[in-house]
């Protein structure tokens, strides 16, 4: 599927997420946060998630639900995320990343901005090397719906570490709350 873009409706989505919640996409009365992840044990994801789970309280105070999907199987993202505050989705088969138009590039880690955060996610969370049917070569992406499915904002990654941050997302729902 094409790429999505801002002012477009979505359906509505119910995911499961791996801690065995429902999921509404978009949420009734919240702003929802989107992010497209790579792989359950991706360095850069890891370092990305964690900072989304320091800024956890700031995002629920914006009224904004947070949901991070990745294209692994739930086992894997159990062994790296069971600590995560809000909801970890599994899309193995990749069905979410083609619903929004979600693709993979080998310039996602071949991009000099990349290796800093690669660097410093092996650091922290270890080499976590992509399982049989994952793939290091995906790129992120952000979109930022309102409670009627009205995409507000949108992001598509050029490399494995270009996505929004947690001041970046709580200015966009300032923005969109004022609008």
């Amino acid at each position: 599927m094409a790429r999505r873009h801002s002012g477009e409706i979505l359906e509505q989505y119910e995911l499961e997420s791996i801690q065995g919640s429902s999921v509404p996409v978009p949420h009734p009365t919240q702003l929802t946060h989107l992010q497209f992840r790579r792989f359950a044990g991706c360095p850069m994801c890891n370092l990305h998630i964690h900072s989304f789970m320091q800024g956890y309280d700031q995002l629920l105070a914006a009224g904004i639900q947070e949901v991070a999907i990745f294209h692994s199987d739930k086992d894997a993202l159990l062994k790296h995320h069971t600590d995560a505050p809000f909801p970890i989705v599994a899309d193995p088969k990749k069905l979410l990343y083609k619903a929004f138009g979600v693709e993979a590039s080998i310039l996602s880690v071949l991009n000099p901005g990349v290796w800093p955060a690669a660097f410093k996610g092996m650091f922290r969370y270890g080499v976590g090397l992509p399982a049989l049917g994952e793939s290091p070569l995906g790129l992120p992406a952000d979109f930022l719906i309102d409670s009627n499915g009205r995409i507000l904002a949108a992001k598509y990654g050029d490399h494995a570490y270009d996505h929004w941050e947690v001041a970046h997302v709580l200015e966009l729902a300032r923005k969109a709350r004022q609008a």
